[in-house]
């Protein structure tokens, strides 16, 4: 999963990266929430061009809103067919760039420890994405889009389970359908990335409030300790657990 990321850089950053042009002004953001606006890069016309959308899918035949979970990301293994997906997946499918994103590792005595994942080598990544139109019954359209995840690589498993898809630089054109084949091999998109591609930085709980969104959230810390075990006078007889075993 990924319910914060990161995206600081300037506009230029992004327009090399994706070989754009007129990208709107996006400041330097540290800490991005669902609901609030993100950059994404879709195919039209056959070129790639940026957007600005709101971060929670909403499907474009939704007729109440209120009943609609908030839709900031996706299974990638399930969204082909899944009907909140399937038909962004075949037809708007999008880049959202960042320069990073966050994790929290659940501990044994129930507290959390933030991890800041950024690219080993620096630089922006692109997730992939899912986007979609909707109109109110006044006409109002809003384009908002999804960040879809996959099981995560040996390296960042044990922080947490499932990571954002990341698509290569190779890739781009393929996931965006823009490629000769026109996209009917995304599929090959959906993979952990090898082992190395993130580097885990420990980071303060500052991160928990959407407020701060400023450098000072990536700093460095000791993670938590790991709790000490309860010492007991008398020790306990062993557990025979062999009873309660299927397999």
């Amino acid at each position: 999963m990924c319910g914060r990321f990161a995206l600081a850089v300037q506009p230029e950053d992004i327009e090399a990266e994706f070989s754009m042009i007129r990208i709107e002004w996006f400041p330097p953001r540290y800490n991005i929430a669902p609901t609030q606006p993100i950059l994404i890069v879709r195919g039209e016309r056959g070129e790639r061009r940026p957007a600005l959308v709101r971060w929670g899918l909403i499907p474009s035949w939704t007729k109440d809103l209120a009943a609609l979970p908030l839709l900031f990301n996706a299974r990638s293994e399930t969204a082909a067919e899944k009907p909140a997906y399937r038909g962004a997946y075949r037809h708007r499918r999008c880049l959202i760039p960042a320069t990073g994103f966050y994790e929290w590792q659940k501990g044994p005595n129930g507290r959390k420890q933030p991890y800041y994942l950024q690219p080993a080598s620096g630089g922006i990544i692109a997730f992939a994405g899912l986007w979609d139109e909707w109109a109110d019954d006044k006409g109002n359209i809003i384009d908002t889009a999804t960040i879809l995840t996959t099981a995560a690589n040996r390296e960042l498993a044990p922080i947490h389970e499932r990571m954002p898809v990341i698509v290569r630089r190779e890739q781009y054109d393929l996931w965006l359908g823009l490629d000769a084949d026109r996209g009917a091999k995304a599929a090959q998109v959906l993979l952990p990335p090898p082992d190395g591609t993130f580097e885990a930085i420990p980071i303060g709980q500052a991160v928990n409030n959407f407020r701060n969104d400023d450098p000072s959230i990536l700093a460095r810390v000791a993670p938590m300790p790991e709790p000490e075990p309860s010492r007991s006078k008398k020790a306990e007889k062993p557990v025979d657990n062999s009873q309660l075993k299927l397999f």
